[in-house]
C-alpha cells in the first residue's frame, strides 16, 4: 500500500503525518532501527497503531515516506559561476550526502518499500536540482547536457557505486561531470 497523499492541506491529516514523521525520526536517532515498531511509533506520536496502518500500510512504507521527506532538497543548488562548476559542486555534495550512513539508510528505506512511488519522488527531486543548474547555465549562454542525459551519465553511476561498490570519490565525481558536460557540445 502506498502512502496516501494528504487529502486536505493542513488539518488533522497534516498534524498526524507531522507527528508520526517526527516520532520516526526521533526513534531512529535514539534506538536501533530494528527495534522500531509501529506500536512504538504510534505511542510516541500520540496516535493509534491503526492510524499508521491505515495511512501507510506497513512499517517499510512509513520508513520510505519519512526517508523521502528527508531526501527532499531544502535549497537550490549552489551557484558556482558556470554550469560545469554548479554541476560539480552539486554532484560532490550529492555523492557525499547519499553515501553517508544516514544517506544509505534512507536509500535502502525508499528502495525496500513495495510501492515505487517514493523512489519516483526521489528521482524527481534529483532531476529538479539538475533542471535548476541547466536553466542557470542556459541563461548564461553556456552549453549544458540534456537533463535526462545528465541523470544517466552522472547520477546513475554515482548511485550505483553507492549501492553496490565503493563510495565515489571527488576525482570520480569530477570525471563523471566532465564526461556529462562533453555530451553538451
Amino acid at each position: 500500500m502506498a502512502a496516501k497523499e494528504n487529502l486536505r492541506p493542513g488539518g488533522r491529516s497534516a498534524r498526524v503525518q507531522a507527528s508520526v514523521h517526527k516520532a520516526v525520526r526521533e526513534l531512529l536517532a535514539e534506538t536501533n532501527r530494528f527495534e522500531v515498531t509501529i506500536p512504538l511509533i504510534a505511542a510516541r506520536a500520540g496516535v493509534t497503531p491503526s492510524t499508521i496502518y491505515r495511512r501507510w500500510g506497513d512499517l517499510q512504507e512509513l520508513l520510505a515516506d519519512v526517508a523521502v521527506e528527508r531526501l527532499r532538497p531544502d535549497m537550490q543548488p549552489v551557484d558556482a559561476g558556470s554550469g560545469k562548476a554548479d554541476l560539480e559542486a552539486w554532484a560532490e555534495q550529492y555523492a557525499e550526502e547519499m553515501s553517508s550512513g544516514p544517506g544509505r539508510e534512507m536509500i535502502r528505506d525508499v528502495l525496500a518499500a513495495q510501492a515505487g512511488a517514493n523512489a519516483c519522488k526521489c528521482c524527481e527531486y534529483t532531476r529538479q536540482q539538475i533542471v535548476v543548474i541547466a536553466e542557470r547555465a542556459k541563461a548564461r549562454g553556456e552549453a549544458f547536457p540534456d537533463v535526462d542525459r545528465a541523470m544517466d551519465e552522472l547520477v546513475a553511476p554515482i548511485m550505483y557505486r553507492i549501492l553496490f561498490g565503493d563510495v565515489p570519490d571527488v576525482a570520480r565525481v569530477r570525471a563523471l561531470v566532465a564526461r556529462a558536460m562533453q555530451s553538451a557540445n
